[in-house]
C-alpha cells in the first residue's frame, strides 16, 4: 500500500511538471550552425536552467516554416509563437517598421548608429504596444545588388533584369516598381534554383546572409552601393509570452536583451568579413560613376517620397531622421 501512495504522489509531481513547463516554438530564416542561430541556442539553453525547465524555446531553423510572412500568419493561428524576423516584416503592424528599409538611407555605420540611438526604442515600443514582445534589434547589414552575369551599375541597367523579392514582401515590391523595375518575388529556398535557372538574375541581400546562403556560387558581381539596411529581431506573440510567470518573463527578457545586444555587436564584423569573403571567392565589384551615383540617390529620395506618400512609413518618423542625420536629436 505505501508503494502504490508513492507511485500515485510520482505521477502527481511529473503531471504538475508538465503544466508548468511551456514550451514556445519560434521560427527563423537563419540556417542551424549560423552565428544567429548558435547565440539563440545558447540563449535558449541559459532560459531553461535558469526556469528549472519552465520555458522552453524550440526553433525551426533554414526557411522550414516558410517566409517571414508566412511565419506571422502562422503566430496569429497559434501554429508557431515567435520568430527571428527582419523588423520590416512586421510594417502590416508597426506603421514605422520599414523606416530602415528605406532606400539608401544610411551612408555607413555612423549613420546607422546616429539614428538607431534615437529610433530604436521607439520602435521597440511600437512592437510592444501592437502586441508583439522583443528584446531588441541585431543589425543584418547593409544590403546590395547581386547580380549573377552582367554588373549592374545605372538605372537603366537595373530595369533590363528579373530582380528576386521576398514572397510577400509589398514594401520591396512598391519600391521596386517605383524604379521602374517589375521585381519577381520568391521564396527564400527558390533564389539559388532561380538564379541558376534565370528566373532571376539579380537578388538584393546583404553579404552576410548571401554566405550564410550560399547564393555567392551562382553570383558574379555586387554593386558597391547600400541600397538598404537590414535590422533582425526575436519576437514572441504578447499573447503567448504573458502565458509564461511573471518572474520567468523577467529571465526570458534579461537573457534575451542581453544576447540581442552581442549579436548587434558582432554581427557588424561578421557582416564586414562576409563582404571581404565574398571579394576573395571571385564576386567582381562593380562602382557606380559619380554621375550615376548622384542619380541613384535622386531617385531613391524620390522614392522614399512616394513610400511616404502610400503610407510605409510616416513623414514624422523621416523627418525625424533626416533630422538626426543632419546634426539633429
Amino acid at each position: 500500500m505505501r508503494l502504490v501512495r508513492w507511485i500515485f504522489m510520482l505521477c502527481l509531481l511529473v503531471a504538475a511538471s508538465g503544466v508548468n513547463a511551456l514550451t514556445l516554438r519560434l521560427a527563423t530564416q537563419s540556417p542551424d550552425g549560423s552565428a544567429w542561430m548558435v547565440s539563440l541556442r545558447k540563449a535558449a539553453a541559459s532560459i531553461a536552467q535558469q526556469t528549472s525547465g519552465r520555458v522552453i524555446l524550440k526553433f525551426y531553423t533554414g526557411g522550414t516554416m516558410g517566409s517571414d510572412r508566412t511565419v506571422l500568419s502562422k503566430i496569429r493561428i497559434g501554429e508557431l509563437q515567435g520568430g527571428a524576423l527582419t523588423l520590416s516584416s512586421l510594417d502590416s503592424v508597426v506603421h514605422d517598421a520599414d523606416l530602415y528599409s528605406l532606400p539608401m538611407l544610411f551612408r555607413n555605420d555612423t549613420d546607422v548608429d546616429r539614428v538607431r540611438r534615437i529610433m530604436d526604442p521607439v520602435l521597440s515600443r511600437e512592437l510592444e504596444d501592437a502586441g508583439w514582445v522583443n528584446f531588441g534589434f541585431a543589425e543584418g547589414g547593409f544590403v546590395y545588388l547581386f547580380s549573377h552575369k552582367d554588373s549592374v551599375t545605372t538605372q537603366a541597367q537595373l530595369r533590363t533584369h528579373k530582380v528576386w523579392i521576398p514572397e510577400g514582401d509589398r514594401f520591396s515590391s512598391t519600391a521596386f516598381r517605383m524604379l521602374g523595375v517589375s521585381p519577381v518575388p520568391l521564396s527564400l529556398g527558390d533564389v539559388l534554383p532561380g538564379l541558376q535557372t534565370g528566373i532571376i538574375d539579380v537578388v538584393a541581400g546583404s553579404s552576410i546572409a548571401v554566405l550564410a546562403l550560399q547564393w555567392q556560387s551562382a553570383l558574379h558581381s555586387l554593386t558597391d552601393v547600400p541600397i538598404s539596411y537590414l535590422c533582425g529581431m526575436l519576437t514572441i506573440s504578447r499573447k503567448d509570452f504573458e502565458r509564461i510567470a511573471p518572474a520567468d518573463q523577467q529571465i526570458v527578457r534579461r537573457i534575451m536583451t542581453a544576447t540581442f545586444q552581442a549579436l548587434d555587436r558582432s554581427n557588424r564584423q561578421d557582416d564586414q568579413f562576409a563582404y571581404q569573403a565574398l571579394l576573395h571567392q571571385g564576386i567582381i565589384l562593380a562602382r557606380p560613376s559619380a554621375a550615376d551615383l548622384q542619380q541613384w540617390n535622386q531617385l531613391s529620395q524620390s522614392v522614399t517620397r512616394g513610400l511616404v506618400q502610400q503610407g510605409f512609413v510616416s513623414a514624422a518618423a523621416v523627418g525625424r531622421v533626416q533630422n538626426v542625420l543632419a546634426g539633429g536629436n
